[in-house]
């Protein structure tokens, strides 16, 4: 995954309601114009029914509001107005508007081949900058709400499955928290 601030906006706790709905309208025409595995569907939180987000939520696809971190950095005014979630037919490329970023666009899929994950996201920023100007600054790199995510902003994850390996919880913790890993 990566994030993008949209150049000439501010960041997200400084942004208007107004802008919200603008770079929420901006990002879907945009994603619109996306082709051959990278075409999808943008669907707006607003007017998401409950049932819907959930079920995102619940397969890992989509955001939810209350992240402490973003309500104590003011970055969760007027929600859910002006965010939303784009996604192909297959769910392994995915677009958040307006979650801590403008934009977090992300490339997943099952089985092994990073390669193939890796490869559609750059095709994906790539193709995305094209038609966004983005904020970058020529020694910080791509400027993101969190400095932490400055310079390239990628981020890689996986997710294993390892059923009998949280059956003690509270050692698996104690181990990981060793290694600074997150569980």
């Amino acid at each position: 995954r990566c994030g993008r601030s949209k150049e000439g906006y501010p960041f997200n706790p400084c942004l208007t309601e107004e802008q919200y709905k603008e770079m929420e309208n901006k990002v879907s025409t945009t994603l619109s114009g996306l082709e051959g595995e990278l075409k999808g569907t943008f669907f707006p939180l607003t007017g998401m029914s409950k049932d819907v987000q959930q079920k995102l939520i619940d397969d890992h696809f989509l955001f939810k509001e209350g992240d402490r971190f973003l309500q104590a950095a003011n970055a969760c005014r007027f929600w859910p107005s002006g965010r939303g979630i784009y996604h192909n037919e297959n769910k392994t490329f995915l677009v958040w508007c307006n979650e801590e970023d403008h934009l977090r666009l992300i490339s997943m899929q099952m089985g092994g081949d990073l390669g193939q994950v890796y490869r559609r996201l750059v095709t994906a920023v790539n193709d995305i900058e094209k038609r966004v100007p983005f904020s970058h600054h020529d020694r910080l790199g791509f400027l993101t709400f969190c400095p932490s995510n400055l310079g390239t902003t990628v981020r890689a994850s996986v997710h294993i499955k390892v059923p009998k390996l949280a059956a003690n919880l509270a050692k698996l913790e104690e181990i990981a928290g060793k290694f600074n890993l997150q569980v």
